[in-house]
């Protein structure tokens, strides 16, 4: 009974190891697929009052970098091609 235990713990304990590493991959830039950018955009855009144009840039930067940098603001620097993407003024594209 005791050995039944300790592989069930150490069951438990490998998944969220596993989930811990997942979430940390994310957040440091790695690449999302199509699926996961709605709602990282929607936590990236949730502290702004422009949430329609937020989300459309979001959207679209999301589409074609394949990443949403972490939190509301700023950040940019883990997703190179979502901070490097500018607009025709030389502004940033990417929200």
């Amino acid at each position: 009974m005791a050995i039944h235990n300790r592989n069930s713990l150490l069951v438990a304990l490998s998944l969220l190891l596993l989930i811990t590493f997942s979430n940390v991959s994310k957040i440091y830039g790695a690449k999302l697929r199509p699926s996961e950018c709605k709602p990282r955009c929607s936590y990236r855009c949730s502290a702004t009052s422009h949430k329609k144009p937020c989300m459309f840039f979001c959207l679209k930067c999301c589409g074609t970098c394949l990443c949403v940098p972490p939190g509301t603001y700023g950040n940019k620097g883990t997703c190179p091609c979502y901070n490097n993407w500018k607009t025709k003024e030389g502004r940033p594209k990417c929200p």
